[in-house]
């Protein structure tokens, strides 16, 4: 079902262990959404056997996130890019900036009036891009971009995957109220039933 809304941009930050292993803080409101796309890189290889393809693997390489918001502040600016906030409260940012990544949840409306909720399990974010205008006989809004670079986690499932992004449906049955209502008290993590042993 298409999409007709985007809101509640959230991230959390991330603690890593010595096995670089992560841990999530609680999720903050990184800023009012304006977009966000999303694209994946696979890698991909095909074996050939007995002239033709005999197996293809496809597996998530990475991807890229491009947050188009309303605005960024100085803690978020500094959490997400590493720039430093001085004395003064101004933002500083050095050749040497570099922030850790973090983890990015967000919905988007359907057109049935429910959403679709999303964790982006490990972000890592670059310099916002700002487009500046003087202003003519029409008011235009120039708001911040922010790009980062989406990874899988180090941190392995119950299954021992890695996952890079978690995905829930409002109004899927399969889909507990109980899961939508803490989407944003805590980064989700991967539940899978016990399964059952074979007789």
């Amino acid at each position: 079902m298409a999409t007709i809304g985007l809101d509640k941009l959230f991230y959390a930050k991330i603690t890593e262990d010595e096995s670089g292993n992560e841990t999530y803080a609680a999720p903050s409101q990184l800023a009012k959404a304006i977009s966000a796309d999303l694209s994946v890189e696979l890698a991909e290889a095909t074996l050939y056997a007995d002239d033709g393809a005999s197996e293809i693997v496809k597996e998530f390489k990475s991807g890229t996130l491009s947050l188009g918001v309303d605005d960024i502040g100085p803690t978020v600016a500094s959490d997400l890019t590493g720039s430093e906030i001085d004395a003064n409260g101004v933002v500083i940012s050095t050749s040497e900036d570099g922030g850790e990544p973090v983890a990015i949840g967000f919905r988007a409306k359907k057109s049935n009036g429910k959403y679709k909720y999303f964790w982006l399990y490990k972000v890592k974010f670059g310099i916002p891009a700002t487009a500046l205008a003087t202003k003519g006989d029409s008011i235009t809004f120039n708001t911040p971009t922010i790009e980062g670079t989406i990874l899988r986690r180090n941190k392995e499932d119950a299954k021992g995957n890695h996952p890079w992004k978690a995905e829930a449906t409002e109004g899927d049955p399969k889909v507990t109220a109980a899961t939508i209502d803490g989407w944003y008290k805590e980064v989700y993590e991967p539940s899978y039933a016990a399964t059952e042993p074979a007789e």
